[in-house]
């Protein structure tokens, strides 16, 4: 696991693009995992940005999204579908074929989830996926309590989890209780992690899933075992690392072949 301290979540969008833009200039045909929430937005503007200003085309990419509300009806503003097509692939050239969510709205959720896990499979797998953390150490919404092998499937958001989403939506009882999210083993099967994360909020999910033990109780910290899991945090998320100056000499002293 590489832990890289930037000073704010501008420099640590652009450092994330970096790997992103990397990866689809060598292979155009890239498969991205896409995350939403607020963590990865800087991320999605600066893509934008380089494909508005430098032409960065994304017209070969596929996308996979991480998760997805069960119950909301499709074209519902807050579904991951559209707000991934409002924060970032309607805003670059990727087809709109090629963007993919599981299903929520389906009667046979278990179905759907067998089905997105072969539709991955079948793209050829996750290149790079992009990933934030929730405050109870979640990714995707793999709440606390998530088998660390666990697959494609349906879920019940933890109460901090509706609490801390209810900013998105009107009140809190219009936060869906159920999800459909990729599997913790789903996650550890793309080739790189790129996590993103920033403010004072994030410092302990930080500090527990980098520097604890592995447990089903912060399931980020499956990413210990991830061979290339790249973590890119700003200051304020990084205020409770014990081990932060090695991090930052580490990757001060990396070398520049390395890339991200």
């Amino acid at each position: 696991m590489e832990v890289i301290i930037l000073p704010s979540s501008k420099e640590v969008g652009a450092l994330a693009a970096d790997a992103i833009e990397a990866l689809v200039r060598n292979k155009p045909n890239a498969v991205l995992g896409l995350a939403t929430g607020s963590s990865p937005l800087p991320i999605y503007d600066e893509l934008a940005r380089r494909h508005d200003e430098d032409g960065l085309s994304f017209t070969g990419v596929s996308g996979f999204a991480l998760d997805e509300y069960v119950g909301l009806p499709a074209g519902h503003f807050e579904s991951y579908r559209e707000v991934i097509r409002r924060e970032f692939t309607n805003r670059v050239d990727v087809a709109a074929e090629n963007v993919h969510g599981p299903d929520g709205s389906t009667e046979d959720i278990a179905g759907a989830c067998q089905h997105y896990e072969e539709a991955i499979a079948a793209a050829g797998g996750v290149d790079l996926q992009i990933l934030g953390v929730g405050t109870n150490g979640h990714i995707g919404f793999n709440e606390p309590g998530s088998s660390l092998a666990s697959r494609t499937r349906i879920k019940t958001l933890a109460e901090q989890t509706r609490v801390d989403n209810a900013r998105f939506f009107d009140t809190i009882d219009q936060v869906p209780h159920h999800v459909v999210t990729q599997g913790l083993g789903t996650i550890l099967d793309a080739r790189h992690v790129v996590l993103v994360a920033f403010g004072e909020g994030k410092a302990s999910a930080v500090r527990d899933f980098v520097e604890g033990p592995v447990s089903a109780s912060c399931p980020a910290t499956v990413l210990q075992f991830h061979p290339r899991a790249t973590i890119i945090i700003d200051e304020a998320a990084a205020s409770k690392l014990a081990n932060a100056a090695t991090y930052r000499h580490a990757y001060d002293n990396k070398p520049t072949w390395q890339g991200v």
